[in-house]
Order: structure tokens, then sequence, then C-alpha cells
């Protein structure tokens, strides 16, 4: 009796999955959607989707091409894996599509970060953006900020065991609070750092508003980062030394069509420190990393920031803007790197309206899910895509200016921040491999997706070069 209990509860079990299952499938079956699978009602394929990674979007190609329906992270969803799609998508935005990122991001992040805003809003945004990150400001103001931080930031490592991936988190985010807030950085620095780990866990939490949650905490934190933030606006206007020459000095100085009110000002403080710290945290620990396994790259790269040392009066003089226009196969590395790690697998957009796309029919509200890691490993565009080659940047220079570049975005949306990250990396890199040379220990592991990380760290002996 006891085991027909058993096998009923199993083939009921077994009717349920299959009828959900099925069911989720009839609702979505709309006509003119490209084919897929939703997978289960609410879930979707988020699971298989985050646990297979790259395999699962493969598989899902291999069965129905590179165009496709699904349900991940939290909303139906069409997938583009096709690199001519993918362009016409990130060059069309505003004809029925509008950035579509997850709900806890938007949320945490801020309604006036540039990543959720759109037309007149994105452009006068964007616009107050590049005038504080621009070639020129980046040469006339950040760059010393940049050098000074990372010269000090790097001190006192020989002879010590050190997780670099911890000490590249750590730099990128507290570079970039030199650079927005300058001398007051170190006002709010041990405040910001606890508040700004949470605000990250929330941007990619379930939206479940609840004490304990990450999305909670990360939305805590949020209201916490803003009062810091609004206190030194504050501060700053009754203050009569009103010459800052940082980040946030210049966007309060905004002016005509690009002037920002306070809650922007915050938010886009928010995204650049947001923005900036998992892209170049990780692509320096991933760089160092590379150029270990790869002795041949890392002796190109340290003799060429050993000629720039060569040509300083001392051994304190800052890197200047033409050495910087010299590091050509630094910034080579840079790219191979941010290639071949993948730091960054798509982006989303959402559909204010039903469209036209690829032949079929997309919904309002529907998420398109622009896939570019794929393009990464096209041996077409990279032979043997899966070799760290940085020498190929060098052979071809418009690699970095083709069609299917898409590593900082495109059209509208092409990172702003792109050449400020470079000169932050390229500086580490600079002082790092003038001042020491590093071996593993350990043999850490590192996964690929969602993000790249070593979880449990990335270990490396460090001594004096």
């Amino acid at each position: 009796m006891a085991a027909f209990v058993v096998v009923f509860c199993v083939v009921l079990g077994l009717c349920i999955c299959t009828f959900l299952l099925r069911w989720n499938e009839v609702r979505y079956r709309k006509k003119g959607l490209p084919p897929g699978t939703m997978g289960w009602p609410l879930f979707g394929e988020t699971t298989d989707f985050l646990r297979e990674g790259p395999n699962f979007m493969k598989n899902q190609r291999a069965r129905y091409g590179s165009f496709f329906k699904s349900h991940i992270l939290g909303c139906p969803t069409i997938v583009s894996m096709d690199p001519v799609l993918n362009r016409y998508i990130l060059l069309n935005e505003g004809k029925g599509l509008v950035p579509g990122y997850p709900r806890s991001m938007l949320d945490i992040l801020g309604k006036c970060n540039i990543a959720a805003v759109h037309g007149s809003a994105h452009k006068k945004i964007r616009g107050a953006l590049l005038n504080i990150i621009s070639p020129t400001m980046i040469r006339d103001h950040l760059l010393l900020t940049i050098d000074e931080f990372m010269r000090s930031h790097l001190t006192n490592w020989d002879g010590k065991i050190i997780d670099i991936q911890e000490k590249t988190k750590e730099m990128a985010l507290l570079s970039s609070l030199k650079q927005i807030a300058g001398v007051e950085a170190d006002l709010v620095r041990e405040a910001f750092k606890p508040e700004f780990q949470k605000l990250v866990l929330g941007t990619i939490s379930l939206p479940i508003n609840l004490p304990g949650t990450n999305y909670h905490s990360g939305s805590q934190a949020r209201k916490n980062i803003i009062k810091l933030w609004a206190k030194m606006l504050q501060r700053r206007r009754n203050s009569p030394n009103n010459t800052y020459k940082d980040m946030l000095g210049f966007l309060m100085k905004s002016e005509d069509h690009n002037k920002l009110n306070d809650e922007e000002i915050i938010d886009q403080i928010i995204a650049i420190l947001y923005s900036g710290f998992e892209t170049v945290s990780t692509t320096s620990m991933m760089a160092v990393k590379y150029l270990h396994d790869h002795p041949r790259a890392l002796q190109q790269l340290r003799d060429e920031h050993l000629a720039i040392r060569k040509d300083k009066w001392s051994s304190e003089d800052p890197i200047t803007w033409s050495d910087y226009k010299s590091m050509s196969f630094t910034r080579a590395v840079i790219l191979e790197t941010s290639r071949l790690a993948t730091v960054v697998n798509g982006v989303l957009r959402k559909t204010t309206q039903e469209m036209e796309l690829n032949g079929y029919v997309i919904p309002k509200g529907w998420r398109i899910y622009v896939y570019t890691r794929e393009i990464n490993y096209d041996p077409i565009l990279y032979p043997e895509p899966f070799t760290f080659d940085p020498w190929r940047w060098m052979a071809d220079k418009k690699l970095e200016s083709h069609n299917y570049f898409l590593i900082f975005g495109g059209g509208g949306r092409l990172c702003p921040g792109k050449e400020l990250g470079i000169v932050e990396i390229s500086t580490f890199l600079h002082h790092f491999v003038t001042r020491y040379r590093w071996e593993e220990v350990g043999g850490d592991k590192i996964i690929k997706f969602p993000r790249v990380a070593a979880p449990n760290g990335l270990h490396i002996r460090v001594s004096n070069y």
C-alpha cells in the first residue's frame, strides 16, 4: 500500500509539472512570436539560464536559431544572438525600444540614472556626464588624481600574499570616490563602503521588499547613500570655496541644457560608482591573471611602461596624457582582456509598443536581451578566439571600431566612461608592473558567468621588481 501511495504521488507530481509547463507554453503561444520555450510559470527558465549560462544560450540557439523567446530574469524575453540584428537594435533606440533593465536595478540605482532614462532626459544627462569624463577633463583634471591614488594604493605590497580581486575592487571604488569628491572623499569613504556593497547586491536580487532580503537591504542602502551625498552638496553650497575641480564640482556647475537638479546629480554619482566598480575591477584582475599566464605579453607591457619611467626625472613623477596615449600595447591588453573575459554579457531593451523585428511580432512590454557575448568568440572576427592575443589589436587598428565590437555598448548608449575606465586600468598596470613581479598561489578558480569572479579570491605573492 505504501509503495502504491509513493508511485501515485510521483505520477501525480509529474502530471502537475507537465500541465504547468504545457499551460505556460500555451499562454505565450501568440501568433507572430519567434520559436522558443517559456519554462515554468513565474520563474520561467531563469534557473537554467543562471546555472548553465552560455551553454543555455548555445543550446537554445541550436534548437531555435539566433532569435528566440524565453522567460528569464522575471519577464518574457526575446533573446537576440544575431550580430547584425543586435547592432540594429542598439542603433535604433527610441523606435519602440527603451532601456529594459530589471526593476531591482532601476529602483536601487535611481530613476534618473543614465541607464534608466531615454529620449530628451537621456540626451541631457549624457551631455552632463560627457562634460565631466571627456578626454579633456581626464587630461586636465582626472589623470593626476588617478595617478596619485594608484601610487598610494599600490604601496607596501612587497613580500605579501594578496587577494588581487579584493584589491582591484577596493581600487575601483576608492579611485572613483577620489575623482568624484576630491579632498572630501575621505569624509564619506568609511560610511559609504558598506552601504555601497549592500546596494550592489540589491541590484541583482528579486524585488521583494521584506526585511532580510537583498532588495530591502539595497533599498535602505540607497537611502543612506543619498543622505551622504545630499549633505556634501549642501556643505559645498554653504562653503565660500566653490572652485572644486572634481566631478561633483563640475556637475554642480553644469549650466543651460545640461544643468542637473540634486536628485539627478546623486543618481549620476551612484551610476558612475556602480558602472565603473565591476568593469574596472574585474578587467584589472583578469589582466593580472592573463599577463601572469602569458610571460611574453607581460614582458612587452612592462617594457612599454619602463620606457615611460625612464624619461621621468624622478620615481615620483606622475604619468602624463602623452604618456597615456603612448601606451598602445597596454590598450591592446585591456581590449583583449575585456573581449576574452567578457565582463558584460549583453544589454536589455523593452518594447514600448507592439513592433516587428526580424520578421516576428514582439508584444508591448516584452524585454529584448541583446546577447553580445558570443560575438567576442567569433572565429571570423577573432582567429583563435579563446587564445589571449593582444597583438591582434596591434595588427588591426580598425578592430576597436568595427561594427560588431560591442563590448562598450553601441549607438547612443555607447559607454560614456569607456576612455576613463581604460585610463584607470592603464594607470594601475603602469604602477603595478614597474614596481612588482608576482606569482599565483593556491590555484584559485575563476567563474565566467553570470559575472566574472573568483569565488574564493585570486591570491598572488608579490615581490619588488
